[in-house]
This record gives structure tokens, sequence and C-alpha cells, in this order.
């Protein structure tokens, strides 16, 4: 299996968490790629800086999915997900979407930890979208400023841990969510000191990319996910015009 892990940010920091995390999560067996965004935002907080991101991650689609069994939008929020997986015939993953669904295998209600105040609103939005917000017991942040996006968990791992806590105690937290690219790997060295499941997102992409490579479903070509229709267009990259110009089989 060959998974391509798309950082819609332009921190290479950022993406060398990713990489180490996505291989140590992988089979053994499987091939990881990780390109970083060259254009937008060292990380993505707004709604705004999302549609940059999910711009940045559908050129990098177009041009590399060919190659890949599934792609991966490694950053929480899930910038541009329903709209590339609309656009090619390999199955597509999100951070946020992969937690989620991971955590509701491990409990009725969950948190999400998050890195700013900032970003909140989007990740409701997110869960909202995902049909979840019944299940959401809270999001707790980080409140000080981010020094280096790249080393947020060490520079923050006893206040995250505090978050951890609050939200099992005070909010009935039965999973946590450990959100966001920033994050990866940091669900692994706090795991055993935290009383109730932890989830990431990178890793549970990656192992759900996994079971959808091996399921082979089959790629939308009728529905709300089917490919987009071909029309003019300008300014697009070649690789975009490509992916657009694409023609299906008929069914």
């Amino acid at each position: 299996m060959r998974i391509l892990l798309i950082n819609p940010n332009t921190s290479q920091s950022v993406s060398d968490l990713i990489a180490a995390e996505a291989r140590r999560a992988a089979s053994a067996s499987t091939h990881i790629d990780v390109v970083t965004a060259p254009l937008g935002v060292a990380y993505i907080e707004t709604r705004f800086e999302a549609l940059i991101g999910a711009y940045a991650a559908a050129n990098l689609a177009a041009e590399k999915a060919s190659k890949y069994d599934a792609l991966v939008i490694a950053a929480f929020g899930d910038p541009g997900l329903w709209g590339i997986r609309e656009a090619v015939d390999i199955p597509v993953i999100g951070l946020t979407e992969a937690a989620l669904m991971s955590a509701c295998m491990l409990g009725n209600r969950f948190s999400i930890i998050a890195i700013s105040h900032r970003i909140t609103a989007w990740y409701r939005e997110c869960v909202q979208a995902n049909g979840l917000a019944g299940r959401l017991a809270s999001i707790r942040c980080l409140q000080q400023p981010l020094q280096d996006i790249g080393t947020v968990q060490t520079d923050h791992e006893s206040r995250l841990r505090e978050l951890c806590m609050q939200a099992i105690d005070a909010d009935g937290a039965d999973v946590l969510i450990l959100a966001g690219a920033p994050l990866a790997g940091l669900a692994r060295t706090i795991r055993n000191d935290i009383p109730v499941p932890l989830v990431e997102g990178v890793s549970s992409a990656v192992r759900h990319a996994e079971t959808l490579i091996a399921l082979a479903p089959g790629t939308a070509e009728r529905g709300s996910f089917s490919p987009p229709p071909p029309k003019p267009n300008q300014g697009l990259s070649a690789a975009m015009q490509a992916l657009l110009k694409r023609e299906r089989p008929p069914i």
C-alpha cells in the first residue's frame, strides 16, 4: 500500500511530526510519503486559512494522487476533504474524520484537546458537519501563545495533560481526541497516564486508509461525490486541469 499525507500547512517541522507518527502507525509493508503545502500559512486556525489550505491540498492531490492508493489530508479540520474526495479515484481521509470515527468506536462522548482558542469554533463546526455534535462533550484548548508550532507538544505537555484530565473529570468525556498535526505522537507519550482512551488524527487516518484500501470499495460514479463535470476554466495548474478533464467509463 502507498499512502500520501498532505500537510496543508507550510510548516516542515509539522510535516516531520506527521511522517514520524504515520510510519509508526502504518503496517510494515505500507509506504508512507508526506508533502508540505508550498503556499499558505504556518498553521491553520481559522476558516479563511482553511480555504487557503484546501487550495494548496487540492493542487498537491492533483499532482500526486495517481501514484498512491490513498490520500490523507493531514490537518485537523480536514481542509478541502470533501472536494478532493470528489475529484480523485482513491480513498481520501481527513484527520478530523478519522479521529472522530476512532473515538466513536471507543466510547460515547468525546472531548477534543486543541492547541489554540481561535481554532475551537471551526473544530466545533467540523464535528457538526460529521453529524456528531450530540456526542461532543467539550473542546478544551491551550490559551498560551505558541512559540513554535513544531514544538507545541513538548513546550506545553504539562498543560495538555491538565486539559485532558479536566475534560474527563468536568466534562464527562469517555474518549479524548488530541487534535491537530502538531500533536502527532503525543498520545503515545501520555497514554499510560490518562485514564480514558486517547486517539489522534495521524495514526487514525493511516489505519483507516489501510482498511479502505484493503476493502477496495470502488469509486463514486453517481451521487454527490461523483467527479466534477468538465467545464471551461482558467488560471489553474496543468495538474489541476488534467484532473478536471479526466474521463471515466460510463456506467
